[in-house]
């Protein structure tokens, strides 16, 4: 799916692919709470690198979070991409993954398909005063599941009714 997003000033706008554009993956850490967060977590969809296409690539800003594991404090690698005169998360790139991009789905100005169930991951990360909503059957993570986006989006096309041909 060809989806188009900006920041909020309109000084950053992007277009890229995405074959996972349903918002459904809720992140509770404390990185995308406080980076990109709305209601306490962050949507981050999965996109095709090879594909993003930006305009204003001046005002775009990288921040790059700090993580704490075990007693020790290191970088991420991952480059969390925003605004630097709205501040608006626009989307994360991890040279890890190359080939892939997370844009936020607060920051897509396509409709964007209603997710048939969510899943809320890092909820050990939450913060007190978040509400965990959803809907029955919401599947839910102290830490990362244990399947990829594309995984999911398999599962899902697979739960879809098969359509009888009209004679």
């Amino acid at each position: 799916m060809y989806l188009k997003g900006s920041c909020h000033c309109g000084r950053v706008q992007f277009s890229l692919e995405s074959t996972e554009p349903i918002p459904f993956m809720r992140c509770y850490c404390s990185i995308c709470r406080k980076t990109a967060g709305t209601g306490g977590y962050a949507i981050n969809l999965g996109a095709d690198f090879r594909t993003l296409k930006v305009k204003g690539k001046r005002y775009l800003r990288v921040y790059k979070a700090r993580i704490e594991e075990d007693g020790h404090v290191r970088q991420s690698s991952g480059q969390r991409h925003f605004c630097g005169t709205c501040g608006t998360a626009l989307w994360l790139w991890d040279p890890s993954w190359p080939d892939l991009v997370h844009p936020h789905a607060s920051a897509i100005d396509t409709p964007l398909p209603e997710p048939p169930s969510n899943v809320h991951i890092l909820l050990d990360s939450k913060a007190p005063w978040v509400q965990v909503e959803g809907r029955k059957g919401d599947l839910r993570f102290g830490a990362y599941p244990d399947f990829s986006l594309k995984e999911w989006h398999e599962a899902q096309a697979k739960k879809k009714p098969k359509r009888k041909p009209v004679p």
